[in-house]
């Protein structure tokens, strides 16, 4: 095609949302248009870069013996329904009714409609595994589309879904995926890590997210320059401090009447926050706990991480933190006056507050 007849509308001037460089690329290039907040209109130079990348991730999912299908954008309740998932999914599941009033969503994900085709269609374990994958349209109703067709309500998305007949099994196709993704992204010429990563509340008890370095995004990560660790901040671990050499002091119980948050008690004794712990009461799995709440003791100077918090067997899911009324039935206190001594419920102490040789802490009284 002669460069005349070839729709390439480059820009000098890009929109003042386009806050990340390959956003404000991808419009000044021609390659996308935005229609509407996180909907954009491919054009033809920017078809044909994500038609290459397709092809790139085609290649090597059926190199990994992976089989394309291609399912519908529009999926009924029902399926939703069935995996409890239709009211848990929250406001990103955009939910529509047909002419004759029947409920479906646009999918997010496909996990119950490959579901519904594979228990459908695979009659004997003999035919196991299988590994299922689609490059198909996605609509998530985001509540702030950010970065352009990075974080867009519509998207494309390279799905599998793999089945098996024991862990085993499982196992061997997990590391083929995990080479064939690593592939893709070097074919790409992408500079990318591995890491480990929350398991989410569909997941198994391992995960891995391939991250793309870049100095945008929404993710932080913690990896090694000199080894292969990597792991996503919800899921890394601290390194144990090294030992202060401080000797142990004797317990002893101080009132503080005015001073009710972890600042103004490290006032109060003129010391850091680093020096308290602080005493947070959450609800109880009650399967797994028979406490209707769980304690989480964790390093004054620290912030809770919801999503390891929720990965603790005995916490419920999801994080719940207990009221007013229930932390003053469980430990006779007010919420500023939790400690981890002589609690009356079961107690998890984050690794940094239990390595600490003296600390200050509520004494669960008012």
């Amino acid at each position: 095609m002669r460069s005349s007849e070839l729709l390439l509308a480059t820009v000098k001037e890009v929109p003042a949302d386009a806050e990340v460089t390959s956003h404000q690329l991808m419009l000044r290039a021609g390659m996308i248009r935005k229609l509407a907040s996180g909907l954009y209109t491919w054009l033809p130079m920017g078809l044909r870069v994500l038609r290459k990348i397709e092809r790139i991730v085609r290649e090597e999912m059926d190199a990994s013996g992976a089989q394309e299908v291609l399912m519908p954008v529009v999926q009924p309740a029902e399926l939703w329904q069935e995996s409890g998932r239709w009211e848990l999914y929250g406001a990103e599941l955009l939910r529509i009714h047909d002419r004759h009033q029947r409920a479906f969503c646009l999918g997010p994900t496909h996990e119950e409609v490959i579901t519904e085709l594979v228990r459908n269609e695979v009659q004997s374990y003999k035919q196991l595994p299988l590994n299922l994958y689609q490059i198909q349209t996605k609509f998530r109703d985001e509540i702030r589309p950010r970065f352009g067709v990075m974080r867009a309500r519509e998207f494309t998305m390279k799905d599998a879904y793999s089945f098996h007949i024991d862990e085993a099994c499982l196992q061997k196709t997990y590391r083929k995926m995990h080479a064939a993704y690593s592939t893709i992204f070097t074919r790409i010429g992408l500079e990318f890590r591995a890491v480990l990563a929350d398991t989410g509340a569909i997941g198994g008890n391992a995960s891995h997210e391939f991250h793309v370095l870049a100095d945008s995004g929404e993710d932080e990560i913690a990896f090694s320059d000199s080894s292969e660790f990597a792991a996503n901040v919800e899921m890394a671990e601290a390194l144990p401090l090294e030992a202060s050499g401080d000797s142990v002091i004797e317990l002893e119980k101080v009132a503080t009447p005015n001073a009710k948050s972890i600042d103004e008690v490290a006032s109060l004794f003129n010391v850091d926050t680093s020096a308290t712990i602080k005493t947070l009461l959450v609800a109880a799995d009650e399967e797994h706990c028979d406490a209707p709440l769980v304690a989480l003791a964790l390093r004054g100077d620290h912030q809770l991480n919801a999503i390891k918090a929720a990965n603790q067997r005995i916490v419920a899911k999801p994080l719940r933190m207990a009221s007013d009324e229930e932390i003053a039935k469980a430990q006779g206190c007010k919420p500023g006056s939790i400690g981890p001594l002589q609690s009356s419920v079961p107690l998890l102490v984050d690794r940094s507050a239990a390595q600490l040789p003296h600390f200050i802490c509520g004494a669960n009284e008012d």
